[in-house]
């Protein structure tokens, strides 16, 4: 077979990427042919993946995003594919990776009226209604339950087009019988005390992420207890904004930005408590991770893999609508609380016993299953 991958960009760090690295891989390993498009390519490529750079110009996110899709089906338009995998949302896709939520659900719940017919708003719209519209031939690859249901209401997209997966991390991507050794070694380099507390944030675009709402809920901290703290955020965003927020808020010796990194297993270990008060997030694979690690959990109720956290008993979620307030107040409950091993040991059994590796197995089967039946 000959399959098209096709995503806006790719970097190393985010977790769209892995997973489409994974998939990609795993179809390769099967002996079918990979051609990739997508509009930049930072880091190593992949032995025996052909990358094709599309440069999509525009002066909007909105408007590279519709260039990219254009450009992208001008060169599959007699390319002899046997599939074209998408990553993004764009017209012409036999399979889209549902990594992203419900952009119509997001619009009909957040978004004013002027906002809902701006042209960054209907062209959103208009390359999601070509995977999800009822008249649409895309098959999805869908990573929760919720989301199925969230794209089924606002688009009456036919049920038998929707995938479920499974989650896709790796088994060994934690050395646990190392952990206490990993965890004394971690702690020496970012010149931790015994004492002192180390709270962790993993993800790409810190906004998104929701670090200011980590750093405000630590300097709502009770003074002796966030004393003790420390946070980290490892990822790739723009840091000076948050920097500036943590020196008002007092906190600017309590927070510190590691940038993009290949070793966050590491961190999984050698931290305390892993913050992820994410605004928007369909999945949430470094929940997952945390887990394997024996790392407890605070994370917002919209995350996508949350109800694993729950299923586990590895921590607890904050509500929707979310409160900086009530986020503050289950950190400090969980700081203070004797149930901090509790959620490590359920997190790490959970990890162990259920299906959360098999994402790229079960993706590259549905890919070359759904092939004879179009």
């Amino acid at each position: 077979m000959k399959i098209a991958f096709c995503l806006f960009r790719y970097f190393p760090f985010g977790g769209l990427q892995r997973d489409f690295l994974k998939i990609a891989g795993e179809c390769r390993r099967r002996g079918h042919e990979i051609q990739v498009f997508t509009t930049s390519w930072e880091g190593e490529v992949p032995s025996g993946m052909a990358i094709h750079v599309l440069p999509a110009r525009g002066v909007s996110n909105h408007g590279r995003a519709l260039a990219f899709a254009n450009r992208v089906g001008e060169r599959l338009a007699d390319g002899g594919f046997d599939r074209v995998v998408g990553f993004n949302k764009m017209p012409g896709l036999d399979v889209y990776f549902a990594a992203d939520p419900c952009y119509q659900a997001r619009m009909s719940e957040r978004g004013g009226l002027l906002r809902r017919i701006s042209p960054r708003c209907r062209t959103y719209r208009k390359l999601e209604e070509a995977v999800f519209g009822p008249d649409a031939k895309a098959h999805i690859l869908c990573l929760t339950e919720e989301a199925r249901q969230q794209y089924m209401r606002q688009y009456g997209t036919p049920a038998e087009r929707f995938h479920l997966l499974p989650p896709g991390i790796s088994r060994t991507a934690v050395d646990w019988p190392a952990r206490e050794e990993i965890r004394r070694r971690i702690r020496a380099e970012l010149g931790l005390e015994a004492a002192e507390i180390f709270l962790l944030m993993v993800g790409s675009g810190y906004r998104t992420k929701g670090v200011d709402r980590s750093i405000e809920a630590l300097a709502g901290l009770p003074a002796a207890l966030r004393g003790r703290c420390r946070l980290y955020v490892i990822g790739q965003g723009k840091a000076a904004p948050l920097q500036r927020l943590a020196a008002r808020l007092g906190v600017a010796d309590r927070v510190r930005f590691l940038g993009a990194r290949n070793d966050v297993p590491r961190y999984l270990l050698g931290a305390d408590l892993l913050l992820h008060p994410s605004v928007t997030e369909a999945a949430g694979m470094v929940l997952l991770e945390a887990m394997l690690a024996g790392l407890p959990i605070l994370a917002s109720e919209v995350c996508g893999y949350g109800f694993h956290i729950v299923r586990a008993g590895a921590g607890l979620l904050a509500p929707e609508p979310f409160a900086v307030a009530e986020f503050g107040r289950r950190l400090e409950a969980m700081l203070t609380s004797p149930e901090l091993s509790v959620w490590s040991q359920n997190g790490r059994r959970y990890a162990e016993s259920a299906d959360l590796f098999s994402l790229a197995e079960r993706a590259a089967d549905i890919i070359e299953q759904i092939r004879g039946a179009e």
